[in-house]
């Protein structure tokens, strides 16, 4: 039976292509996020997406290219899931942030590979240092556009809003760190209160 022109079972050239790249970012985070797993490596993580090097040289430029593609792939969702939290919650400023900070946390507790790459073992990295502090600056700069949405005239300047969003978002980066690492005695859902009480009480004059 004939093949249509770049097709193979119903799939472009191109989509074939992403789902390769998607099955190694997917392989990447487990053998990175694996606690007590083998330290991460492109053989291993091309084993455990079973494709070969040069289908991971196709979608990556070497091994700290596929690491901090996992770390935009949990920022993104990050991102996404907690503003889509806050903007869909009713309610006080409170119930509305405890929303977004909750989606924030369950993304990193639910699979603690998440919140392990994303905040623990990226800073053990050095190439990697500068992407988390990257994305770490854009979770600041999040919840500072969402503290001058929500709270209006009574939120802070641009400077010190900034100011506070950069701490509470390195608070919440502790707190998720020490629970990951297990010397913080905590649910997530204490989490969640300890971050909600700490924004609203930070984020605005």
């Amino acid at each position: 039976m004939a093949v249509k022109a770049g097709t193979y079972r119903g799939m472009s050239a191109e989509q074939r292509a992403a789902d390769r790249r998607a099955r190694l970012v997917e392989a990447t985070l487990e053998v990175w996020g694996r606690d007590g797993g083998p330290k991460v490596t492109m053989t291993r993580v091309c084993a455990e997406a079973g494709l070969t090097e040069r289908y991971f040289y196709e979608s990556f430029t070497g091994l700290d290219d596929a690491l901090a593609a996992v770390m935009d792939d949990i920022a993104a969702q990050i991102a996404e899931r907690s503003v889509a939290a806050l903007e869909a919650a009713e309610g006080t400023p409170e119930q509305r942030v405890r929303a977004g900070i909750g989606a924030f946390v369950q993304i990193l507790t639910d699979d603690p590979r998440r919140g392990r790459v994303a905040i623990v073992e990226s800073l053990s990295i050095d190439a990697l240092r500068p992407h988390r502090a990257r994305l770490l600056r854009q979770f600041a700069e999040l919840a500072a556009h969402e503290a001058r949405d929500l709270y209006g005239p009574e939120a802070w300047s641009e400077v010190e809003g900034h100011l506070a969003a950069t701490m509470f978002i390195g608070g919440v980066a502790e707190l998720v760190t020490a629970w990951i690492e297990g010397t913080l005695a905590a649910s997530p859902g204490q989490i969640v209160d300890a971050a909600t009480h700490h924004f609203t009480s930070t984020a605005h004059r």
